[in-house]
């Protein structure tokens, strides 16, 4: 096959499935347009580059197909795996590899060509069917502005500060950041600032040398150091001491700081994301975090919503976590009583995210297999707080019938037909359901 041939670039741009060639050291030669499509990534910005860090394929590592294709000579077919598109989000594939030979038949390299197979893999696979984002979930206008930011920033190392109420999923979205970046494939170090008194979270995070303080018995780089050309997120950023954030604002200002009880000045290249529950901006006021740090650090701003104040995702967080407890507990428990439905919609949930999926955990404990949880199943500091019992019933029923909809759909593979059938209305209807209650079919 000559590559060069306009011919032959023509007919392999014009096919459906995805196809690349690689020399025999593993550096693309070749990238189609339907490979331009499926990865988002341009040729141009692929030729010459090791097929690994464009693919970042589960099989690289494990069975690589071109690896088992050059050693034994024999194609493959029809292999399954994920590989990750420019923005980092995996895409599942279907994959045929095979020898590229040269004009004299002598090997010269290999030719990949891929489907892909997300939709199928989907529905097969109801629980990972796309309603997610990096394993957040979020059906509603808020979340899904903050999934598209982070998607959009993901060609940028400026500085990111999230802010939100303790339970909202404030790290959850920090590794997304992260693994939608540049820097996805190098270090990425968290530190929580509120465990450390100053001159141990100073240690923590520039080092120090032999005799600095008392139990410094060696040196030691700290995490700026070690996340060089990488990534750090410091949570609970706002209970930094004065002294520290000077110390953390010239490491933003000039990359440059130094060990504990050393004078040599120290360089790194680190991308910084910050999270907070406080609020920064009445802590301006009162002096107590310091304006030219807040503005440095709060480059790309992201606030996440309370539950409270995202109730449309609630349906879809129960169903997340009646799922994975299932699982973990190896007991078919699928539904919710209407009782506790009413109550999850109307509690505050100032825990947020973390205490309704406590919530859940503390029913299913106290749940036989095969049964609904129940009312009476939830913690008594819930039960005891949930405002007007009996009332919504409109809103309750509403939400009762996400959750009904979204069962069926589950179970029956995304049928569309069939659901109705079950539910006694019409396609029509069905479809309009699906729009009120924003419930997508499996991604692509």
């Amino acid at each position: 096959m000559d590559l060069k041939d306009s011919l032959t670039r023509d007919i392999l741009n014009s096919i459906s499935e995805g196809l690349f060639t690689v020399d025999k050291n593993f550096k693309i030669n070749f990238f189609n347009k339907a490979a331009e499509r499926i990865t988002g990534y341009q040729q141009e910005n692929v030729l010459g580059k090791f097929c690994k860090y464009i693919c970042r394929s589960d099989l690289c590592m494990t069975k690589c197909p071109m690896t088992t294709v050059l050693e034994s000579g024999k194609s493959v077919k029809d292999l399954e795996g994920t590989i990750k598109n420019q923005n980092g989000r995996p895409i599942y594939i279907r994959l045929n590899a095979t020898i590229l030979e040269g004009n004299d038949e002598n090997p010269v390299g290999g030719v990949i060509s891929f489907q892909d197979i997300s939709e199928l893999h989907n529905l097969k696979n109801p629980t990972e069917n796309g309603r997610s984002f990096h394993g957040m979930i979020g059906h509603g206008k808020r979340m899904q502005e903050i999934f598209e930011l982070i998607d959009e920033i993901s060609d940028s190392d400026a500085s990111v500060l999230i802010q939100g109420e303790s339970g909202t999923g404030k790290e959850m979205i920090a590794n997304a950041i992260q693994q939608t970046s540049q820097r996805r494939d190098q270090e990425f170090i968290k530190i929580n600032c509120s465990v450390f008194s100053p001159q141990l979270l100073a240690s923590e995070l520039f080092g120090h040398v032999k005799g600095a303080f008392t139990g410094a018995i060696k040196d030691r780089p700290g995490r700026f150091e070690i996340a060089d050309k990488g990534t750090l997120f410091l949570d609970e950023i706002a209970e930094m001491s004065a002294e520290m954030q000077i110390q953390l604002l010239r490491v933003l200002q000039e990359g440059g700081f130094e060990r504990v009880g050393e004078s040599i000045t120290r360089y790194t290249d680190v991308r910084v994301i910050a999270a907070t529950n406080r609020n920064l901006e009445s802590m301006l006021k009162s002096d107590r975090f310091r304006e030219d740090l807040y503005y440095r650090l709060n480059v790309i701003p992201i606030f996440v919503p309370p539950i409270r104040h995202r109730t449309e995702d609630v349906p879809f967080l129960i169903k997340h976590f009646l799922t994975k407890f299932s699982r973990i507990y190896d007991k078919p428990i699928l539904d919710i009583d209407n009782e506790m439905l009413d109550a999850f919609i109307r509690y505050s949930w100032p825990g947020n995210i973390r205490e309704l999926e406590n919530a859940i955990e503390h029913a299913f404990a106290l749940t036989k297999s095969g049964s609904r949880l129940e009312w009476n199943k939830l913690p008594v500091n819930i039960r005891e707080n949930i405002p007007g019992r009996g009332q919504h019933q409109l809103y309750q029923s509403a939400n009762g019938e996400v959750i009904r909809i979204l069962d069926l759909l589950e179970k029956h593979h995304w049928n569309r037909t069939k659901v109705s059938k079950i539910l006694g209305i019409g396609r029509t209807t069905l479809w309009r359901k699906l729009r009120e209650y924003q419930i997508e079919s499996p991604a692509l």
